[in-house]
């Protein structure tokens, strides 16, 4: 099991960094998934310490990628012209005219605002959406909630070619349906796919909990598959831990390595659950 104890600080010395040389080297060459959301995706300070991590994950041989949300923003712009949004089951309905803001937001000033995060921090990012280059290939998911997706084909030799660049994707949850019709699709579903179609080492996904709760509300480090099916059967996993849990079992099962759900709050939290014994959050494996 993960110790809960953490040494946040660990970067700041040397004596730190040379313990967690192991683990750079483990990772050297290790593709890592990141959901980005909540409060490190809409705080300033948060996302320029995440980009700096992002950043320095490259500089040590990871290959990072990102995938971002953006519905507090989507919420936003649809406020200030007047469309109003209806949701069923969490899921947003998509009709034409909100899908074009949806397309506006996630691709335009969500996306390029993390792209720069990550340049001002000397990276090389490169921002797009699973519309760019076939990336994501979607059905429609029901016709209730109209123009949502469902990934159906996931062609990662766009990422690979980014990769042998030396350039970090930032990628918008949008995919293109079979008539080429832009489909909004959930951001935790599209980290999934995404890491699956790459056989990542890892799938991180930020959130603004500590992680996996156990009955008694204790954060759990390590646990299984069958522990989460479990779970959500008996209501220890629920409300928005379901959908990031089942996100997880479907990457295992895709063939990722690992996930972690862990505090997108904490500073540095990518870099704690990759460079150090301890880590950060909850660890999933199948």
């Amino acid at each position: 099991m993960k110790k809960q104890n953490m040494n946040r600080d660990w970067i700041a010395t040397a004596e730190t960094l040379s313990q967690a040389l192991p683990y750079l080297q483990r990772y050297s060459g290790a593709i890592v998934v990141i959901k980005l959301g909540g409060h490190a995706m809409i705080s300033d300070e948060a996302l320029e310490t995440f980009a700096r991590d992002v950043v320095l994950m490259r500089q040590v041989g990871i290959n990072p990628v990102i995938v971002h949300g953006g519905g507090p923003m989507i919420n936003s712009m649809l406020d200030k012209l007047n469309i109003k949004s209806e949701f069923i089951n969490g899921k947003r309905v998509t009709d034409p005219e909100t899908m074009n803001v949806v397309e506006m937001v996630l691709s335009g000033s969500v996306n390029k605002k993390i792209v720069q995060a990550i340049n001002n921090q000397d990276g090389r990012a490169v921002g797009l959406s699973g519309k760019d280059a076939k990336l994501i290939i979607c059905e429609q998911e029901t016709p209730e909630l109209g123009l949502v997706g469902s990934p159906t084909d996931v062609n990662p030799e766009v990422i690979f070619t980014l990769f042998e660049n030396d350039m970090i994707p930032v990628i918008a949850p949008l995919g293109a349906g079979n008539n080429g019709e832009t489909l909004n699709i959930n951001g935790d579903t599209v980290s999934g796919a995404i890491a699956s179609a790459l056989k990542a080492d890892r799938l991180l996904l930020l959130t603004d909990v500590s992680g996996v709760q156990d009955k008694n509300g204790s954060i759990i480090t390590e646990l299984n598959s069958t522990q989460i099916k479990n779970w959500i059967n008996e209501g220890i996993i629920s409300g928005g831990m379901i959908p990031k849990t089942e996100t997880a079992l479907l990457a295992l099962k895709g063939g990722v390595r690992g996930v972690v759900i862990l505090d997108g709050r904490v500073p540095n939290a990518c870099l704690l659950e990759l460079f150090t014994e301890h880590g950060a959050g909850s660890l999933i494996r199948a």
